[in-house]
């Protein structure tokens, strides 16, 4: 059995008898400094490991097949009626969608980006539009030729006046002529303007009458526009009060819906009870735009490979002038991925502070075509898109953040301008992670600071204690 002297002979810690130790004032000094800096250090230690700590890393993207993006825009276009702006996806594995309506809303706007109105519904789509087969014969009166001159007075003077912008060069302009020139004899017959007067049909040629057809805000031909008496007023903004007709293109079409508009007018006239509309005529016919601008907000989900996102005017019947057509905009927002929250955001940027600089980074940019480059001018954005994910210490997807890169030009077109913006999504991803801190490596520093401050001071005191020993001694030589 091992005795207790035994045991005591392997004491690391050997005891001096306290009448064999000195206290110095050197040594109090150092023990008040020793004392101060091991606090000093460990609550250094201490903010150390309850602060967050990152890791960045490049891997190759995770996102798998069926994966989608998430794409959401606020863009104003001061010169594109809402009437034709379309907004179209496209990309390199063959998706083409025209005309994304379901989760785009669109809102006139003047030429300043103000609101004129309430947002612009486009009604249902007509997929095909019928077209007489009438030959084209002008002989005879049939519809009324306006000027700038002469559309206030005729406006106001019939309670209806239904008029077709054209240009001579349009193909579905001159498929309407024969057509409209049939219906508007037979309603001149049915309803002569000097002796009836509540309807006349009247075409502009906006070849010739360049700023009225502006000042009624006509991008496309043919537009067919109803006014009614009293209503085509101006206000602060330009504002017109009229209606666009979208429907069949045909004599017996056109003939049937001018007919419905002139039936509650007579109606009224006799005191008889007014029937309801046609729901042929009030499907054809809507609200016409009350500017010439557009501001269209909303979002579209494409696949995570390369395509574009594509603003510009589209219609299946009706033509436009390419050399008139100003794609200029300005990006409200433009970001990729799901929206993530301010709250959410505050928080990711106090433990990474550069994140989030450039998810939006057309926002607020202004690309305007001040036509110094000429005519049929399309605007790109070449947009290079790199996603972020941010991983919390249980293997939780803090943040998953798509920013990106854009590089802008503007070139001539042989075709109708577009706001193209051209995505292409990085292969490769960046991974932030957060990292735990060992609880024992903190104790470790704890100890080591503890050990390490009080032996240097021991140290220290020692050979103050000894060179004091040794400078008395050597007055006390001298003395003698």
């Amino acid at each position: 059995m091992i005795s207790t002297g035994k045991l005591k002979s392997v004491d690391f810690y050997r005891k001096i008898p306290r009448d064999l130790t000195e206290a110095s004032l050197s040594g109090a000094g150092l023990s008040i400094v020793a004392a101060l800096s091991m606090v000093f250090l460990f609550g250094m230690e201490l903010n150390n490991y309850l602060t967050v700590s990152t890791s960045t890393s490049v891997i190759v993207d995770k996102s798998s097949d069926g994966d989608y993006l998430h794409i959401e825009f606020d863009i104003s276009f001061p010169a594109l009626s809402c009437e034709f702006a379309s907004v179209d996806v496209s990309d390199v594995l063959g998706t083409n969608r025209l005309n994304i309506t379901k989760t785009v809303r669109k809102f006139s706007i003047d030429a300043n980006l103000k609101p004129t109105g309430e947002e612009f519904h486009s009604g249902p789509n007509l997929n095909f539009i019928k077209h007489g087969d009438e030959i084209d014969d002008v002989s005879g009166e049939g519809s009324v030729t306006l000027t700038a001159s002469n559309f206030d007075k005729i406006s106001q003077r019939y309670p209806i006046l239904v008029v077709n912008f054209f240009a001579p060069w349009c193909y579905w302009s001159n498929r309407l002529k024969p057509s409209w020139e049939k219906a508007a004899k037979i309603i001149r017959e049915r309803y002569d303007p000097e002796l009836d007067g509540r309807i006349i049909l009247g075409n502009v040629d906006c070849t010739l009458e360049g700023d009225l057809c502006r000042r009624h805000h006509i991008q496309g031909y043919p537009s067919i526009r109803i006014f009614r008496k009293g209503s085509d007023l101006r206000d602060d903004h330009g504002h017109h009060d009229h209606e666009s007709y979208y429907g069949d293109r045909d004599a017996d079409s056109l003939v049937k819906t001018m007919e419905d508009l002139v039936a509650p007018i007579q109606q009224e006239y006799l005191k008889l009870p007014a029937a309801g509309g046609s729901n042929i005529t009030e499907n054809a016919k809507r609200p016409a735009p009350k500017a010439g601008g557009c501001r269209i907000e909303g979002y579209v989900r494409v696949k995570k490979v390369p395509g574009n996102l594509i603003i510009s005017a589209h219609s299946g019947s009706h033509s436009f002038d390419a050399t008139q057509m100003n794609m200029s905009h300005v990006v409200s927002h433009l970001s990729f991925g799901k929206k993530i929250s301010p709250k959410v955001m505050s928080d990711v940027k106090r433990l990474i502070p550069y994140l989030g600089r450039s998810h939006d980074r057309l926002n607020g940019r202004e690309f305007i075509n001040n036509r110094d480059i000429g005519a049929n001018v399309t605007i790109e954005h070449y947009l290079q898109i790199v996603k972020t994910e941010v991983i919390t210490r249980g293997s939780h997807t803090l943040v998953e953040e798509y920013e990106y890169t854009a590089h802008n030009s503007v070139a001539q077109s042989l075709y109708i301008p577009v706001a193209k913006f051209h995505f292409e999504l990085s292969p490769m991803q960046v991974l932030i992670t957060e990292n735990q801190r060992s609880f024992s490596h903190f104790i470790t520093n704890v100890c080591a600071i503890i050990g390490g401050v009080f032996t240097v001071a021991g140290i220290m005191d020692s050979i103050l204690h000894n060179t004091f020993r040794l400078m008395k001694k050597v007055e006390l030589g001298k003395n003698f």
